[in-house]
């Protein structure tokens, strides 16, 4: 992520309608904006990908899948944030606001260098306190490696590198293989 737009505090009403015209997309921090980085065409293929086998699976159920421009809003402590994950899917009815939601049961990062860090430790400590959140994945551009992080297993990373593993999402009922989120990459 790139520095602070703004040094100081900035209100959520503020930053939700900066955001409705801005060309750029930011990510909200307990009152701090974060400009982001714009993704690269290998980055973009890999989600392109688990989008088609998400969008199959899902495909006349009740969960929505939902890419980069639809942000996760939640509260933690006193302090408000919005993160746009690359994917979200959403199972719970409640999830009505047309820009974000707020009862995630699966998130999808893929890493980037810019990204990696902050995916793999700001976003897991503040998505893991997200109640409706079932499952967290990181899928790397290099090494080409996917790591489920899983309520049910105390989120506990869960590493897929093998290029005949598949990506599991025990809270779906789907597993992806490894080639096919490669494909093309």
């Amino acid at each position: 992520m790139e520095p602070a737009v703004h040094d100081d505090f900035v209100t959520v009403e503020d930053y939700l309608a900066a955001e409705e015209l801005s060309d750029v997309r930011h990510e909200y921090l307990g009152g701090m904006v974060y400009a982001m980085a714009g993704a690269t065409r290998v980055h973009n293929q890999i989600a392109q990908n688990l989008v088609f086998h998400l969008r199959q699976h899902l495909k006349g159920g009740p969960c929505k899948l939902y890419m980069s421009d639809i942000r996760v809003n939640f509260a933690m402590k006193s302090d408000e944030y919005f993160y746009y994950p690359d994917l979200v899917i959403t199972c719970d009815t409640r999830d009505t606001h047309p820009r974000f939601v707020r009862f995630p049961k699966v998130l999808i990062e893929v890493l980037s260098p810019g990204t990696e860090r902050v995916d793999r430790r700001e976003k897991l400590f503040a998505y893991i306190t997200l109640e409706s959140l079932e499952e967290y994945v990181l899928v790397g551009q290099e090494p080409r490696e996917v790591t489920v992080f899983r309520r049910a297993n105390g989120w506990q990373a869960e590493k897929v590198a093998d290029v005949d593993g598949s990506l599991t999402l025990a809270s779906l009922q789907v597993s992806i293989p490894v080639l096919a989120i490669y494909e093309g990459v």
